[in-house]
């Protein structure tokens, strides 16, 4: 049985796969597979443990005859065309757990390089402008007592709700499809809808899934809504925001800042973005922590390895509905 992994992943999912001499590993640690290349390499693989840049879509999957399951190595898995797969029975598995703390960590860690104005101290000192101290220079909030609005309120959002509540005394206001009354109840959190987050929240982190009803979720009428010293946060995915709007808002100042570890067209950046000094960037990396990546690739590997190897679901199942129809068949 063969396995791709289209990139390197840490060495703690790949231990778990050599244990298995049945499994052949076909390991790509170089660049990314281009479309070609990937048709190529998918033709007679089992299982795949993709990356998120990697694109699973139909094209494909039905150029994988042989294909099972499809690992993900990431939480998110808008990057695989699911329906399709889930319709050639083929699994999807993707990898939540640790990540949680890591990303909402690194939306924290955002929040505060935004308002405090880090990344822009940081470039004027290196360029040799810190002449002598001016009491006007890169002053931003006190953040300690002010309102942080969070879309999406699952386990990262409900995270860094914690973090702010405790640590910074924040209220919290909260959009989500669902309610969550104990997060409420700890939290002293606030489910509201999204045009009244907007038009009181002083922070403002993304944590939703990309849907047909996110993409875009936040444009031109979304930022004019915020409060002109407001920032914005995104680590979910880069198409729930409107880019060019964006750069809008923040050259026209509709809002202070913004700060983003996800873009529409990864690895692309809107250049409007890069232009700009009021914005934080990162290459995606809200979940690089040690604890966090190590536990994907073992999540990962574990996937292939219920499906391959224990001819059953992957424990970390996305496509549901398989399992159900697995189940019936049985009985």
């Amino acid at each position: 049985m063969k396995l791709l992994i289209t990139r390197e992943i840490p060495r703690a999912g790949i231990n778990i796969l050599k244990q298995y001499k049945d499994i052949e590993i076909d390991y790509r640690q170089g660049p990314p597979l281009s479309e070609k290349e990937l048709l190529t390499a998918v033709k007679d693989a089992d299982a795949i443990i993709p990356v998120i840049p990697d694109k699973i879509n139909k094209k494909i999957i039905n150029a994988a005859k042989k294909l099972r399951v499809i690992a993900a190595y990431s939480v998110g898995y808008d990057h695989i065309d699911v329906e399709h797969a889930t319709s050639k029975n083929i699994f999807v598995g993707n990898t939540p757990g640790d990540l949680t703390e890591s990303v909402a960590e690194h939306a924290l860690a955002l929040m505060l390089s935004a308002g405090r104005r880090i990344p822009e101290a940081d470039r004027f000192c290196r360029a040799g402008n810190n002449k002598y101290w001016n009491p006007m220079n890169f002053v931003g909030p006190k953040i300690m007592g002010d309102t942080l609005g969070i879309i999406g309120f699952g386990r990262i959002g409900q995270h860094l709700a914690r973090m702010a509540k405790n640590g910074l005394s924040m209220r919290i206001l909260y959009t989500d499809v669902n309610r969550h009354p104990e997060a409420e109840s700890l939290l002293d959190a606030e489910k509201v809808e999204l045009d009244y987050l907007l038009e009181n929240s002083d922070f403002i982190s993304i944590h939703c899934n990309l849907t047909p009803e996110t993409e875009n979720l936040i444009g031109e009428n979304e930022f004019r809504k915020m409060k002109p010293l407001a920032y914005i946060v995104n680590t979910a995915r880069g198409k729930i925001i409107n880019e060019e709007a964006l750069a809008r808002a923040l050259k026209q100042n509709y809002i202070a800042g913004a700060a983003l570890d996800v873009f529409a067209d990864e690895p692309e950046i809107h250049p409007d973005l890069k232009l700009l000094d009021n914005i934080v960037l990162t290459p995606h990396i809200g979940s690089a922590t040690w604890e966090a990546r190590l536990q994907m690739a073992r999540m990962a590997a574990e996937n292939v390895v219920d499906v391959l190897i224990s001819n059953k679901p992957p424990r970390y199942l996305v496509n549901k509905e398989l399992m159900k129809e697995t189940v019936a068949s049985l009985i």
